[in-house]
């Protein structure tokens, strides 16, 4: 059989319900993937080059970074042509370098025939996230974007490497879970993400732990104040996990609702990673209906996350809008959060489609 010249895969973006900040820590992470996704034709060519097709919902960006870390970490050395679109936005916290890294990643191993497995597409991912492009990710963006499917959230524990998937569908019950992105925009590179993970490690190696999320509370007072508020957020946020799993499992969405709120209050207080409009989402959203809400992904900016029983979702989405106004801020972009599948083969689709 000839070989093709080009094959098209696509990834999606992606939020995490719960389990914030814990990826790195060794603990247990809770994402699903999001419909909204990033296409990468990849081709044979001569000369290599990246073409990146932007479209409206997302600002200008260079992505060859990522394409030649993902390249580079796959091994590969003949020249490629690579053309790209997304509609995942850029700098909303929903992982568009991800996207980005595994829609590019698994095309190029159909081309090429490098008979990767999901897992060794990840971990290539995350190399060219962490070496390459020089971003301090734990890993969850990458895994989400390969492994989720449609209906299921994806229990990730970083310790043992286990993934367990969920049953995640409250839209069946007449609830949604819906994504607000802020507009302040979010990168792992520039942001205080990368401090936030220097701390957790200081403070799992006073505590001689292997994995942060080992710790419990009683270490606390083993810490210095900031270490120790860190380490509080990591081993609550480990038990608000199993409390959501076990509460989305019974359907019981009022209560998963809570413990995204709590999430919240944790990452804002403990962490410190939120910022004035992620709080603006969670307070206006909380206080017009919503069962819950949280900041989701690494903070600093991005987006946010509303669970919201389905009569109620206009209230909300109109009460933050008008506090994006009153503040003097952009209006924030509303999004669908259905669990949706992850990176898959587009076979059907010709560059230029």
């Amino acid at each position: 059989m000839e070989q093709k010249t080009y094959r098209a895969a696509s990834a999606p973006g992606r939020v995490n319900l719960i389990g914030e900040h814990l990826d790195y820590n060794g603990g247990r992470c809770l994402p699903i993937a999001l419909p909204m996704r990033t296409l990468a034709f990849v081709g044979l060519r001569e000369a290599p080059s990246v073409v990146w097709e932007t479209r409206p919902e997302a600002p200008d960006a260079d992505p060859t970074a990522y394409v030649q870390g993902v390249l580079d970490a796959l091994g590969v050395t003949a020249p490629l042509h690579v053309d790209i679109s997304s509609d995942v936005p850029i700098g909303s916290g929903l992982s568009s370098s991800a996207a980005l890294e595994c829609s590019v990643a698994l095309a190029a191993d159909a081309l090429l025939g490098l008979g990767l497995s999901p897992t060794d597409l990840v971990e290539a991912c995350i190399r060219a996230e962490t070496e390459y492009v020089g971003a301090p990710t734990g890993g969850l963006d990458q895994s989400a974007a390969i492994l989720c499917r449609p209906g299921q959230a994806l229990l990730l524990d970083f310790a043992s490497g286990e993934r367990t998937p969920v049953p995640f569908a409250p839209e069946e019950d007449g609830v949604d879970l819906l994504v607000i992105d802020t507009g302040a925009s979010h990168t792992h590179t520039e942001s205080g993400y990368g401090g936030r993970r220097t701390e957790a490690e200081t403070a799992r190696d006073r505590l001689g732990l292997e994995h942060l999320a080992e710790a419990d509370e009683s270490a606390l007072g083993e810490l210095p104040d900031e270490l120790a508020r860190r380490t509080r957020h990591v081993v609550t946020e480990q038990a608000r996990v199993a409390e959501f799993v076990d509460a989305a499992g019974r359907r019981d969405w009022a209560r998963c609702g809570a413990v995204m709120t709590a999430s919240h209050t944790s990452l804002r207080d403990d962490y410190e990673v939120s910022s004035p409009e992620l709080d603006a989402v969670v307070e206006h959203a909380v206080a017009s209906g919503a069962l819950g809400a949280r900041m989701t992904g690494g903070g600093f900016g991005g987006s946010a996350i509303a669970l919201v029983e389905r009569d109620r979702v206009d209230a909300v989405r109109g009460a933050v809008d008008r506090a994006f106004a009153g503040a003097g801020w952009d209006a924030p972009r509303h999004h669908d959060g259905v669990a949706s599948a992850g990176a898959h083969l587009e076979p059907d689709l010709l560059p230029g489609s």
